[in-house]
């Protein structure tokens, strides 16, 4: 199948074929949101293909995916459809930001932050300054916590459904459940048909593996930043809690990306929109490299390698900060999003 020319209209093509059929409702969520519609606008288009987890379950059961004559292929024309809707809801407008130079961009920068500085071995901060490291990081961090909700604004508006739903606890804490746990990645405990038509949980734990790592190291900054505050000035050491926290969450981040890349080359072409490996496959490789120098300065920190690592290790978690916004990073906070919606329909009884 070729990209269509509409994504919207093929997409809208497909619903009206599944909701007759209605064969693959118990796979995932997108099916009974569907069923709750007898038409399909654009925006309930856009909620679908995110709400979508892409386990291709449906295309592989589907009497008519191709070579039928009504060639029904929900999961490519679905990332089709994401891949749009991440231009659609962009703020102040979608840049086409090529992660490699947004990399050579965050190791430029920060080697003109630290300028000729130089320190003993283990000195972050006399490469560095804290004061300008915390200045850079969060004038960086505010602008893309900006841009995500304001994205995320615009997505729930389309909606139709007000901010007062979706900050309700019990909907909240369902759509979190389910997306903490990638339960529509699971199916009933056998896994997504990724990379393949055989069924596997490598994706689910692969990805459990990227987010949690991220977590971590999130975390681990969080309270070394807590530890600053309080008169204890990093390095910490190798058994304190943000070196331990930094150093899980750096593992996890080497080895999730790294499994999604193996399961990435081995899929089958017919359920992926290809266009996209470029924005994946950079996003990966940012989150690989950002552990991987990561923990290179953990083990090194205390050699005459340390500045230079310091240099690089920063450059590319500002270059992976400066593509969250317009990366594959995004189908999370829009997924997120549509995981609620789903909630708060089927509360509704609605299905």
């Amino acid at each position: 199948m070729q990209q269509a020319a509409n994504p919207i209209a093929e997409g809208q093509r497909l619903m009206t074929i599944c909701n007759a059929c209605r064969y693959c409702e118990g796979f995932c969520v997108v099916f009974p949101a569907m069923e709750r519609r007898l038409t399909f606008a654009e925006a309930d288009m856009n909620y679908l293909a995110n709400l979508c987890h892409n386990c291709a379950e449906c295309y592989y059961a589907c009497q008519y995916a191709p070579p039928h004559e009504f060639s029904v292929n929900v999961p490519k024309v679905f990332a089709q459809i994401r891949a749009r809707s991440y231009q659609k809801y962009a703020w102040p407008g979608f840049a086409s930001v090529s992660p490699w130079w947004a990399l050579a961009a965050g190791v430029v920068v920060t080697a003109l932050l630290a300028g000729s500085r130089s320190a003993a071995a283990a000195d972050f901060y006399g490469v560095i300054s804290h004061k300008v490291m915390v200045t850079a990081f969060a004038a960086v961090s505010v602008i893309i916590l900006m841009v995500h909700a304001a994205g995320f604004l615009r997505f729930w508006r389309e909606s139709g459904e007000g901010l007062a739903e979706f900050f309700q606890p019990a909907v909240l804490f369902k759509a979190a459940r389910d997306a903490l746990t990638l339960k529509n990645l699971d199916s009933n405990r056998v896994g997504c048909t990724y990379p393949n038509e055989l069924h596997s949980q490598a994706r689910r734990r692969f990805h459990h593996f990227t987010f949690y790592g991220f977590a971590l190291c999130l975390a681990s900054t969080t309270v070394a930043a807590g530890y600053h505050s309080v008169g204890w000035i990093a390095p910490h050491p190798y058994f304190s809690v943000p070196v331990v926290l930094g150093t899980l969450g750096g593992i996890g981040l080497l080895i999730g990306p790294a499994g999604l890349y193996s399961l990435k080359r081995q899929r089958d072409t017919a359920i992926v929109d290809v266009k996209q490996d470029s924005m994946d496959v950079s996003f990966l490789a940012l989150l690989f490299l950002t552990s991987l120098t990561g923990l290179l300065l953990l083990v090194l920190r205390e050699t005459n390698v340390m500045g230079a690592l310091l240099r690089i290790h920063l450059g590319v978690v500002l270059g992976l900060f400066l593509t969250l916004p317009y990366g594959k990073f995004v189908h999370g906070i829009y997924r997120s999003a549509a995981l609620v919606r789903s909630v708060l329909e089927a509360s509704r009884g609605q299905d």
